[in-house]
């Protein structure tokens, strides 16, 4: 409890007993207070035991608590269909369906019920907490409480705070969950709050790039799990949720926002209509084995072996211009898989830099027995070094490597297209260029392509494989089974600004700084609200200050050039940090200041 708390929480009421408000209920028995759980008939009571039952006893089984306890924990709740027995509750949670009418009706009935210090707070993820308090003769005592599934488990809790709630209400209903366990985060009245808002739009942009037929499936999913670490990919995350549940929560916060990110793609609407929900129906954007299966199975869609790349040029040696750590990178991943590799460099000391910073990784590793002196031996004579560009006349394939630059990269190129013999590949690892104007300025346009890979290139998995217009389809292939060959994940894109990865995750940090330029939430609760409302391994705020704001900025700005979706405009705060310098870590401030760490 806060300081500023008047009230003692000791009996707490739960209307709805599926699985979220059973969890509600469980979590603060769990915690020793009094629970009177509300159905509507006794058959809604019955289903409400169950939950509880089956939810304590995994946990008996699990050995997280003993069967003592679970009596006990059950024992403190008390079932009824009866509104009146909630007359003695110092908190109401209701968590009912998602329905303004009925939520309204409830804090209608609740007012004569409860006393005047009681506080009442709706589990809603959606809907406007503003509108459900209104049907309340004192909408000061009501909040948002919105519970993440399985709210045993889960500890984060959005707390809503509508424009007249009492500032003692909110601190008390902090404290309370805090005391819980659990880890509160504050924000404003705003259809989906901070987790959904953030998290639908970057799933609805990912069905968007699907439904324009961008991507495959597996390639949108597998670039975000390898590129940016999320535990699942968005278009499997959405079969999880329910692509129904998906569009009601996506056509909420477009009708309050008017925010055409948050306009349900409209193949949604296809998949729900004809009956393909996700998991919970057996089919969604994937197949699975049965309804409420987690495992897919092969479908029309599915890639089959005889789809899998092969390798169309016999490559044997491989060029990489660079030096940087991206180069050094792809030049250990090349010979680490029994390439030669020949790179080049501006001077002697950089070449030299290269061998050294492969020599100190293999060192580190030897350290902790994850590699041997015979295969640094066996790697660093595979890898050869040089300052004449002229050197890479035998290469099958070039990987550029160099300052994100379109003018000194097509210059490059258009060396590379004199000295690389006929029918070498030649790939730049861009992140943002237009890989077609590098093609453009060669006479084999055919035969460029991108590759871009992730840093640290020697431990992230993922390549994207970017193919232009002119990009010849053998080309595509052999780079796709090339990064098979050398252990990674490649995913197949077309040359647009961001391609995958870029493409969904830099809209959603930008959309993060537009919240918190709104004063909507605190940089620290949108990172604590992502982290465990989503299980990102980091937050948007933590995140951007690693990229770099100027780079994220650049980032942005191409994708607002290329796509002209309003949305997608740098939200000016991002460029306000730029023009001050702070970009982050890399200078010591950026949304945090790490000067004094």
């Amino acid at each position: 409890m806060t300081e500023t708390a008047t009230r003692e929480f000791t009996t707490v009421g739960v209307i709805g007993l599926g699985t979220m408000g059973a969890g509600i209920a469980e979590v603060f028995a769990r915690n020793g207070y009094d629970v009177i759980g509300v159905e509507l008939n006794d058959a809604g009571l019955e289903r409400g035991r169950q939950h509880l039952e089956h939810s304590t006893g995994r946990a008996v089984k699990r050995e997280k608590m003993t069967g003592e306890q679970q009596a006990e924990l059950l024992g403190r709740i008390t079932l009824t269909t009866a509104m009146e027995d909630l007359a003695k509750a110092d908190l109401v949670v209701e968590a009912v369906v998602e329905s303004l009418e009925v939520k309204k009706s409830i804090f209608r009935t609740l007012d004569g019920i409860v006393r005047d210090d009681a506080v009442l707070a709706t589990n809603t993820s959606s809907l406007s907490v503003t509108e459900i308090s209104t049907a309340n003769s004192k909408p000061g005592r009501v909040v948002g409480v919105h519970f993440f599934n399985p709210a045993p488990v889960q500890n984060l809790v959005e707390i809503v705070r509508t424009v007249v709630t009492e500032p003692e209400v909110l601190a008390q209903v902090q404290g309370l969950l805090r005391d819980l366990g659990k880890n509160p985060v504050v924000c404003g009245d705003k259809a989906g709050f901070i987790a959904n808002t953030l998290l639908f739009g970057y799933l609805n942009h990912a069905v968007a790039m699907y439904e324009g037929k961008y991507a495959s499936r597996e390639d949108i999913d597998a670039a975000m799990r390898f590129g940016c670490g999320y535990p699942m990919g968005p278009l499997a995350l959405l079969d999880l949720i329910g692509l129904d549940t998906a569009y009601e929560i996506l056509d909420t916060m477009y009708k309050q926002g008017r925010d055409r990110l948050h306009a349900p793609a409209p193949i949604l609407k296809q998949y729900v209509t004809a009956g393909l929900l996700g998991r919970k129906s057996g089919r969604g954007f994937y197949t699975y084995e049965a309804p409420d299966s987690p495992i897919v199975v092969a479908d029309a869609h599915t890639p089959s072996e005889d789809d899998k790349p092969r390798l169309r040029h016999d490559i044997k040696l491989v060029g990489v211009v660079g030096t940087g750590t991206m180069a050094s990178g792809i030049v250990e991943v090349f010979a680490k898989a029994g390439y030669d590799v020949l790179f080049t460099g501006r001077g002697q000391d950089k070449v030299d830099g290269v061998i050294a910073t492969i020599t100190r990784n293999f060192d580190k590793q030897i350290q902790r027995g994850r590699a041997t002196e015979e295969q640094k031996t066996e790697v660093l004579g595979r890898v050869r070094g040089t300052t004449s560009l002229d050197d890479l006349k035998d290469v099958d394939i070039v990987v550029e490597a160099i300052a994100e630059d379109l003018a000194i990269k097509t210059t490059l190129f258009e060396n590379l297209d004199e000295i690389c013999k006929p029918g070498a590949i030649l790939a730049t690892t861009t992140s943002s260029l237009p890989i077609i104007a590098m093609a453009k300025v060669t006479k084999r346009p055919q035969d460029v392509i991108g590759m871009h890979f992730f840093n640290p290139a020697a431990i992230m998995k993922l390549v994207e494989v970017v193919s232009t217009v002119s990009t010849d389809e053998a080309v595509t292939e052999s780079v796709l089974a090339l990064c098979d060959q050398v252990g990674k994940v490649a995913v197949k894109c077309g040359d647009r600004a961001g391609f995958i990865v870029n493409a969904l995750l830099f809209p959603y940090l930008n959309d993060a700084v537009k919240m918190l330029e709104a004063h909507y939430a605190t940089a620290d609760d949108i990172d604590t609200a992502m982290k465990q409302g989503c299980a990102l391994p980091m937050g948007p705020f933590e995140l951007l200050d690693v990229v770099g704001n100027d780079v994220s900025l650049a980032i942005q700005k191409e994708l607002y050039l290329e796509f002209r979706e309003p949305g997608f405009s740098p939200a000016p705060l991002l460029e306000h940090l730029v023009t001050a310098g702070y970009l982050g870590r890399k200078t010591g401030r950026g949304f945090r200041d790490y000067s004094a760490r």
